[in-house]
């Protein structure tokens, strides 16, 4: 199976693509030649490694029958001070309300399930880098 997307240049710095049906345009900032009109790519990366991985635990929870009523991520890489500024390593702060009730070991095993096996774009990314991760309830 293959994914191929086509992204068409508008102008400056700005370039767009149609990603499931949805236009999305990135964009770099004012100091480089941009105009800020949409994300930079960068940044894209870790959106999709929080909905790759946030989209796996909500789904594996409801199958548990969790009653989770609040449920965020945190998501950083760090860079590298040269170019090409490349990430290096990543962590996935997974965050739950403690007043939910939730049963703490459900949540581990969800999250273990989707960071060791379906989450394709953490998969992905750990064959040539560190993604760690934690739980907090807060």
């Amino acid at each position: 199976m293959t994914k191929e997307i086509q992204m068409n240049w508008l102008e400056d710095m700005a370039f767009q693509t149609d990603l499931d049906g949805h236009r999305l345009v990135v964009d770099a900032d004012d100091s480089v030649g941009g105009k800020n009109r949409g994300p930079r790519p960068k940044g894209l990366l870790l959106v999709s490694l929080a909905g790759c991985t946030a989209m796996d635990v909500i789904s594996i929870l409801k199958k548990m029958r969790e009653p989770v009523g609040w449920f965020n991520l945190k998501v950083s890489g760090n860079l590298t001070e040269e170019h090409p500024k490349k990430f290096t390593d990543f962590k996935v702060i997974y965050q739950f309300k403690k007043s939910d009730g939730l049963n703490p070991q459900n949540v581990q095993k969800a999250v273990e399930l989707s960071q060791n096996k379906y989450c394709g774009v953490s998969a992905t990314l750990r064959d040539a880098h560190d993604v760690a991760w934690e739980i907090e309830y807060i």
